[in-house]
């Protein structure tokens, strides 16, 4: 599993590719205005880093990572980076693509020198909760909200200080 920065030829079907898993996935209607949002994969790439997963040469997944300033981080403080918009494809679940745009996150965000990553989750998406927490991120509570009616997102960190620099996760080598 290879994680990069998505190239602008890229932006359609990654937008498309996010779409497909938050409303097929049940996350969000076809109706919501959301989802204007989620296809303009193109605007997050300028004000944000816009990776992808890539399997066997094909995209199997994206995510949003933010940076300080960028105006796709909706929690996180001005020390720490946020991620967003994470998405796998069904057919590629269960091969690592979501850690590895996770890690691919926390990189980031260490090499910067900043304090921490947050995220936001759906209380649905518990799969995706675990994997978080066998991460090291840990639930925020008081960091929770509702960005819309009806929809109220989980809210997890990770903190990089008096932490291991290195956390590992089930199966990593030792």
């Amino acid at each position: 599993m290879i994680v990069r920065l998505a190239r602008p030829e890229e932006y359609d079907l990654v937008g498309e590719l996010t779409v497909e898993v938050y409303v097929h996935g049940g996350l969000v209607s076809p109706e919501s205005s959301y989802v204007h949002k989620l296809r303009d994969a193109a605007d997050r790439a300028a004000k944000a880093e816009l990776l992808v997963a890539e399997d066997a040469g094909q995209i199997a997944g994206a995510v949003a990572y933010c940076p300080p300033g960028s105006p796709y981080a909706e929690l996180a403080g001005p020390d720490e980076a946020e991620f967003r918009m994470l998405a796998v494809l069904e057919t590629a679940r269960g091969k690592g693509a979501g850690r590895a745009m996770v890690r691919a996150c926390v990189e980031r965000a260490r090499a910067a020198g900043l304090s921490g990553l947050r995220l936001s989750t759906q209380r649905n998406m518990e799969s995706a909760q675990r994997m978080y927490e066998k991460m090291g991120f840990v639930r925020t509570p008081d960091h929770d909200w509702t960005p819309a009616p009806g929809v109220v997102l989980l809210t997890y960190a990770l903190s990089f200080r008096n932490a291991d620099p290195t956390p590992r996760t089930h199966g990593d080598p030792e």
